[in-house]
């Protein structure tokens, strides 16, 4: 009898800690649910329990805790910005606000530069991977991917020096990237228009890809031109591709500068031939605006930059040296990206990342305005704000035609990045509006209001196709079995708010975003909850 009794506690323990097969964490019911696979949606219900979707399909007689109705919306695997710049962002603020307001659930960083490896610089962490831990550890909202940046490998083996490493600073380069790639980094990326970088070649960029490539990485790659040299920048990167053996991506493609547009369709052209007839496997991604942003140092020649930002701002505060930069910045040439021409006029050059007390008040202006309210040329304003300031100031530039972004939008292989941060609507800098709106705008604007392309397809190239570019498994579509990184939104009021004269301003029509199975925004107010988990690339 004692026996039977304690068999019976036994049971009736168990069965009050377990759940049995109709009762789950969360459901979500009559959504229209669109899986990530481009396929048509469906109406149906989804089962999370834990960090999983458990069940997908009809859940009439199934028991949870909180139950979302769902009718009227879309509901899709969480967005995936392939091009963030959140990481000092996130390091302030966890919650991850203007992008969570859009439906992102992953940020991927490591555009060139990475948050490791770093040495002597008394932080917390060395190589990339103990950053990632070091941010989750504090808390965010998203999940965190990163490539580890070539920049970064570089600086940490040579500086900011012009020229080629050694074998031996080779060597110590590949491993570096070894540790990265075996840590999970997703690929080596790069930024080659701007210094250091710029100063690595083609050569040594093959060699540090066919070390990614070994663990089945991506080469992904701001090319060394978007403008005059737009498309040998990509020839570049087709030939290391091939070279490597290393699958590759563009960051934000682009033509920038109005006497490159029409480059866009031979670039296009030089892709496809490479996928189709090569078998190469290249892709790219872009932002939804027609203006970049970037520092106002990318009006000055690279070679300015050699030695660091104290070696810099003594080349610019030299009046023969300043003479030198200022007849090269007015030349157009093919041996560098030169954003000043590239922008076709100062007007088109707005100013967003002055810190000084005394120049603040120009931040949202053109170089043009406060070169007029300053007496001076534009090129000599540019110089004078860099060193009053004294670092590298952000500036927006109006480079691309509506057209080639629509064009861009069209193609099967491109997938989407914010090429921003992720901030609060409380912050006090200026930022380009694709930080709080990159996203919203693809569906709002170019899906329901232009239609250049469906909302399913949308979605596939927000969920799936980067998800299987970066090769993270259980992440991108709405399968069983995969983590619950889950948007729900109404795809008839998404939309994008933010502007470049506010751009602090959260997008509209994200109701309900789940991480890993929690909820981070309800009813479109973030509950606080950081969930967020370093995503690595799948073993091969």
């Amino acid at each position: 009898m004692k026996y039977a009794l304690l068999l019976f506690l036994s049971v009736f323990i168990l069965a009050l800690g377990s759940k049995p097969n109709g009762t789950y964490d969360i459901i979500i019911k009559n959504g229209t649910v669109y899986n990530g696979s481009g396929e048509e949606p469906f109406i149906g219900d989804i089962a999370i329990r834990g960090e999983k979707i458990v069940k997908i399909g009809g859940l009439d007689n199934a028991y949870a805790p909180k139950v979302i109705d769902a009718s009227g919306r879309a509901v899709s695997p969480g967005f995936i910005n392939v091009l963030s710049w959140a990481p000092n962002s996130l390091l302030l603020d966890g919650r991850s606000m203007s992008d969570i307001k859009q439906g992102v659930t992953l940020e991927v960083f490591g555009e060139g530069t990475s948050m490791g490896p770093v040495s002597g610089n008394n932080l917390e962490w060395n190589t990339l991977d103990e950053f990632l831990v070091h941010l989750t550890d504090k808390g965010v909202s998203t999940n965190i991917a990163s490539f580890v940046g070539a920049t970064t490998v570089r600086q940490y083996v040579l500086g900011h020096a012009d020229r080629e490493p050694n074998e031996f600073e080779l060597d110590k380069m590949r491993g570096l990237v070894r540790q990265a790639m075996e840590d999970g980094a997703l690929g080596l990326s790069t930024s080659l228009i701007y210094a250091p970088a710029f100063f690595a070649g083609t050569d040594e960029l093959i060699a540090l890809s066919r070390v990614a490539a070994e663990f089945d990485g991506l080469y992904i790659s701001h090319l060394r031109s978007e403008g005059n040299s737009f498309e040998e920048s990509v020839d570049e990167l087709i030939e290391i591709s091939r070279k490597a053996g290393i699958r590759a991506e563009i960051f934000h493609l682009k033509a920038a500068g109005e006497p490159n547009w029409y480059k866009l369709n031979r670039v296009i052209s030089k892709i496809e031939a490479a996928r189709i007839i090569e078998g190469l496997e290249i892709s790219a991604n872009m932002y939804t605006y027609t203006a970049a942003s970037t520092s106002l140092a990318a009006i000055m020649p690279p070679w300015t930059n050699e030695g660091g930002h104290r070696a810099w701002i003594n080349r610019l505060k030299n009046p023969e040296i300043r003479k030198q930069i200022v007849e090269e910045i007015k030349t157009d040439s093919n041996d560098w990206e030169n954003f000043y021409l590239a922008a076709g006029t100062p007007e088109n050059i707005i100013i967003t990342g002055l810190k000084d007390s005394n120049l603040k008040h120009y931040n949202g202006q053109s170089l043009a305005q406060i070169a007029m309210h300053r007496g001076t040329h534009p090129i000599e304003t540019a110089i004078d704000l860099t060193i009053e300031d004294n670092r590298r100031i952000g500036a927006v530039y109006f480079l691309m035609s509506d057209e080639n972004v629509e064009r861009q939008i069209r193609l099967p292989w491109m997938s989407f990045g914010s090429d921003g941060g992720s901030f609060s609507d409380q912050m006090g800098v200026m930022v380009h509006p694709r930080a709080f709106g990159n996203f919203a705008r693809l569906l709002g604007k170019y899906v329901r209001e232009e239609q250049i392309i469906p909302l399913e397809e949308a979605i596939y190239r927000l969920t799936a196709l980067p998800a299987k570019n970066l090769r993270i498994d259980g992440r991108g579509q709405l399968e069983v079995g995969y983590q619950a990184d889950i948007v729900i939104f109404d795809p008839e009021t998404i939309k994008d708010q933010a502007t470049y004269e506010n751009p602090h301003q959260y997008a509209l029509g994200v109701d309900h975003v789940f991480v890993n199975g929690v909820q981070v925004l309800d009813h479109g107010r973030h509950t606080q909850a950081r969930p967020g988990q370093v995503v690595r690339r799948s073993k091969k």
